[in-house]
């Protein structure tokens, strides 16, 4: 483990980044750690807490999944896709608005799913399944308009503004959307056990988790048609998270958790997307036996 704790920390040094990672095996329980417990910013990756509360609920009889909801425009949270890229009113049910916040991060329909479960429950689900530092403070609603306030009047263009970025509370785990490597790990292992749901209900969640349309971080690490990679993204200014679940066809699967924050302010940055494959496939080649 060693060696490959070395070569994530030469990655991460190489991309220009500071990164978080956590990956165990979901059976034996091995494990690798490259500060998985230092907090972090969550950012769209807490629409796994969302999506694994709402198949609680569902679970439990508290709603029905096919039930409708009316998404009308001046509504929604803002973003570049999904319901908040559209212009009409839409109607549609509540597993569907689940698909598009987990398979292209819709902003709109993740806060149509809070508004129907509620914050609080959110938080409950993470604290019952032992999940000791994830916590949501805002909606994904609130969580865009801290940044456009903390921006100020320069708007979008002053997030290229490294004195402009130190003062987000977006970026800051302790004022806003949170977790840790572990907790997401342990999370993501509770689901593919069917811990956090019944079965029915688990694998709904893990072909939600399975359509995710984003091919460039943590997937890119395992380019093999006969392995199956499953996650949630989250970005931000500077930061570049996934979470994710890899399984080989000899039956091994391992929970992965990378968390990054980019010393450069640039939108584009490659490297730093890439590097999210390169240390989670280090660290399932070691949990494997490779290094």
């Amino acid at each position: 483990m060693t060696r490959a704790l070395a070569r994530i920390r030469g990655a991460f040094d190489g991309a220009g980044v500071t990164g978080r990672l956590h990956a165990v095996d979901i059976d034996s329980g091995a494990e690798i750690s490259f500060g998985g417990d230092h907090p972090v910013v969550t950012a769209s990756v807490h629409k796994l807490c969302l999506l694994v509360t709402l198949h609680q609920h569902a679970a439990e009889g508290r709603l029905d999944l096919t039930e409708q909801t009316e998404c009308a425009p001046a509504d929604r949270t803002s973003g570049p896709t999904g319901l908040g890229a559209m212009l009409d009113p839409v109607r549609m049910s509540l597993r569907d608005a689940a698909y598009l916040m987990m398979a292209v991060s819709d902003n709109g329909a993740a806060d149509v799913l809070l508004a129907r479960v509620g914050l609080d429950a959110v938080n409950d689900t993470t604290a019952r399944l032992g999940l000791t530092h994830t916590y949501a403070v805002h909606t994904f609603g609130e969580f865009l308009a801290t940044i456009k306030e903390d921006a100020g009047p320069g708007g979008a263009q002053a997030l290229a503004d490294p004195y402009v970025i130190a003062r987000l509370r977006a970026l800051d785990p302790a004022r806003t959307n949170r977790s840790t490597p572990r907790d997401m790990t342990r999370l993501l292992g509770s689901v593919w056990r069917d811990e956090a749901c019944p079965p029915e209900q688990g694998a709904a969640l893990r072909r939600l988790l399975g359509l995710q349309v984003w091919p460039h971080r943590m997937a890119s690490g395992f380019p093999f048609d006969d392995i199956h990679v499953a996650g949630k993204t989250g970005s931000l200014p500077t930061v570049r998270n996934e979470v994710g679940v890899i399984e080989y066809p000899d039956g091994g699967r391992y929970a992965v958790a990378v968390f990054t924050r980019a010393a450069s302010t640039a939108a584009n940055l490659p490297r730093a997307d890439a590097v999210i494959g390169t240390t989670a496939a280090i660290a399932v080649d070691a949990l494997r036996g490779g290094a």
